[in-house]
């Protein structure tokens, strides 16, 4: 014998598993629900079935709420992002089904099959935002927009964190634009913040202010040296205590591309790297003279003996060819001119 189907609903409805959430301040929910109730079910199931199942069907949605508290997967909020996502999942859901045209039994086991699916998926929705976007700000105060499954209100949250937000190194050149950024990453999502202020810190602990209004950054073209040093950033909020601070430390370096001036031994240096390079091309570019082997050409002691360190140094310091580099060169111009070797000339 099989079982009623007022038992079968029972039962189905026993089997769903509480989860956290609260879709039911979706107002795309509370119309889908009328929809279901006064548009499919009359041609879809028996007329003496409609209130029991759409009675269940509310009860089980509310129970999204019933989540157990836990600060690593639900504290009794969520966002409106993730209130929206939990809704269109469960409406695609619930779309799918009565696009199917389903009826009767079959029909209620798949309806509630999916909101005990859609209860985990709103579940794993919750987690995320517990995990992700639940007061995101690592420093300083962050009023956060929440909603309250209890009783579907919205309400501020207070994120309230060390209000110093460190340090930040600026380098600049000279003649070029000073940009400091005071601008986090949870700023524009947050509620309550006012404007931001910019402060010159000075060495005695003084501070004059710069510029304040609602940009997060504070721009100086064409920096000097004068402009190098501390600044401070206050981000205000609506109550008395500043929402964030932040510190910068600005080092204003030489105008880029500012070489210093440059030294006659540089300019001497450069060129009696020249000198000696074609000196010795010269030197290995000469043909041996009649009757000398390449051996003996080797045997020259002005070959053999490199020039000294100290003479290098004279050279690159007076910016010309020493004198000892000069009497070989003339020693070997005269081999080619007589013909003769070392020896004989000796």
């Amino acid at each position: 014998m099989r079982p009623s189907f007022a038992l079968l609903l029972a039962a189905l409805a026993r089997c769903l598993l509480p989860a956290g959430g609260c879709v039911t301040c979706s107002p795309l929910i509370e119309q889908a629900l009328k929809s279901l109730k006064e548009d499919y079910l009359p041609g879809h199931l028996d007329v003496q079935h409609h209130q029991n199942v759409m009675e269940r069907v509310e009860k089980a949605i509310n129970d999204f709420k019933d989540l157990p508290l836990d600060a690593n997967s639900f504290m009794g909020a969520v966002d409106e992002a993730t209130l929206n996502k939990a809704s269109w999942s469960l409406l695609k859901d619930l779309n799918r089904i009565t696009d199917s045209d389903v009826k009767g039994e079959l029909f209620v086991k798949e309806l509630f099959w999916m909101l005990h699916l859609q209860k985990e998926t709103f579940a794993n929705f919750a987690a995320q935002f517990q995990k992700e976007a639940y007061c995101p700000n690592k420093c300083g105060t962050m009023y956060q927009t929440l909603i309250w499954c209890s009783n579907c209100e919205k309400q501020i949250h207070a994120c309230r964190k060390s209000s110093n937000c460190g340090e930040r190194e600026v380098v600049v050149h000279q003649m070029e634009d000073m940009i400091l950024d005071c601008e986090l990453s949870w700023h524009k999502a947050s509620e309550g913040l006012t404007s931001y202020k910019f402060y010159r810190v000075w060495a005695n602990n003084t501070e004059d202010l710069v510029t304040t209004g609602s940009a997060s950054t504070l721009t100086k073209p064409m920096v000097d040296a004068k402009d190098a040093g501390r600044y401070r950033c206050e981000l205000g909020s609506v109550n008395s205590s500043p929402a964030t601070i932040m510190y910068f430390n600005v080092t204003v370096l030489p105008k880029r591309g500012e070489e210093e001036e440059s030294s006659p031994n540089a300019v001497t240096q450069g060129k009696e790297d020249r000198l000696l390079s074609n000196n010795v091309t010269q030197g290995k570019e000469e043909t041996p003279p009649p009757n000398t082997s390449p051996s003996d050409w080797y045997d020259i002691p002005a070959f053999n003996t490199p020039l000294p360190v100290e003479k290098t140094l004279k050279v690159r310091l007076a910016g010309g060819v020493p004198h000892s580099i000069k009497k070989v060169i003339n020693f070997i111009k005269s081999l080619f001119r007589f013909g003769k070797r070392p020896a004989e000339s000796q």
